[in-house]
């Protein structure tokens, strides 16, 4: 298996996280008795439940995170594979 690109592997997070992010904001407004706002409000810097401002806020911190993590796993990815793959 060759090298990961860290954009493909951030858009992709970063899409995943976004996702996500909307569909527990979905559960929480249709189910407010198991909301999870309060775990938005720890992890997402000037999140406040709900604004417009905030719903938006979330999604591209969300977004931002998933970069992030492709920044960062993807070069570890590679570095261990080299390391560690399989040679063929």
């Amino acid at each position: 298996m060759g090298f990961l690109d860290w954009k493909v592997v951030g858009f992709s997070t970063g899409c995943f996280l976004s996702f996500t992010y909307v569909l527990c904001v979905l559960f929480d407004l249709i189910f407010p008795g198991y909301a999870m706002y309060e775990a938005w409000i720890r992890l997402l810097p000037g999140f406040e439940w709900i604004s417009w401002w905030s719903f938006f806020l979330g999604l591209i911190e969300s977004f931002l995170y998933g970069i992030y993590i492709g920044l960062v796993f993807t070069p570890f990815y590679n570095l261990f594979n080299m390391k560690f793959g399989k040679q063929a």
